[in-house]
């Protein structure tokens, strides 16, 4: 539900309910909720080694390390 704005290197994308988006490993993205609706988005992993310890932040508005 709600609609998001994503980026993905530098492409810009605005993505509705039911649609998708494919990120390559290691490709610069950040996604964004700019409407005044709740914004739910399912995420999707698939490969040999699923981790989360090998983001790399390169810009975060809420001071996550």
């Amino acid at each position: 539900q709600g609609v998001a704005h994503v980026t993905l290197g530098d492409r810009a994308l605005t993505l509705g309910a039911g649609e998708h988006c494919d990120i390559a490993l290691g490709q610069i993205h950040r996604l964004a909720n700019r409407g005044e609706h709740m914004l739910e988005v399912v995420e999707i992993q698939f490969g040999n080694e699923l981790r989360e310890d090998d983001i790399v932040r390169l810009q975060d508005d809420y001071g996550r390390q």
